[in-house]
């Protein structure tokens, strides 16, 4: 069964990321129905962006599942979509994670678990308007949002390694 078949049953999944700044605290949340059953997902992060918190989201409503799945998910992030969709993120894994000669791609290390996750499933990613009344994306927004200013914060480790290294290379070619 292939997810874009008209007449297939599938599982949903519905995300949304958010950052209070960006960078700054951020959450993600989502929304699985499979089966007639519903599950809510959400956590925080101390410092974090809202792109990753995009990602993060579609990695965790993914990673819910073992055995291969019909997935539709969907996103209002653009770049989620069509990083995926467009293929993008395969070209950018490709090329070692550089966008192009002299530009590394953005969060390697949750592109790498997001294309592991759609190629062990059949997942559909499509785009849905934010803060336009879809009843599961603005659920999935407040869940997003409480989780970012939640007093439990996670540590968001890829982000914050990559922050650490970062000042480590610009004090090393400071004049």
């Amino acid at each position: 069964m292939h997810a874009r078949d008209a007449n297939a049953t599938f599982t949903t999944i519905h995300t949304d990321g958010a950052c209070l700044g960006n960078p700054g605290p951020g959450g993600y949340g989502v929304v699985i129905a499979h089966r007639g059953a519903r599950r809510e997902l959400s956590a925080g992060f101390r410092r974090t962006t809202n792109n990753r918190m995009e990602l993060l989201a579609a990695i965790v409503g993914l990673e819910c599942f073992d055995a291969r799945t019909a997935i539709v998910l969907y996103s209002d992030s653009r770049y989620l979509v069509d990083a995926v969709e467009k293929g993008w993120a395969r070209k950018w894994r490709a090329n070692r994670w550089m966008r192009n000669p002299r530009e590394a791609a953005v969060n390697p290390d949750l592109w790498e678990r997001m294309l592991a996750l759609v190629e062990r499933h059949d997942v559909s990613l499509r785009w849905v308007r934010g803060h336009a009344g879809n009843r599961e994306n603005e659920r999935c927004d407040v869940l997003a949002t409480g989780a970012a200013r939640g007093a439990q914060l996670e540590i968001d480790v890829g982000y914050e390694q990559v922050g650490v290294a970062r000042a480590a290379q610009r004090e090393l070619f400071r004049d």
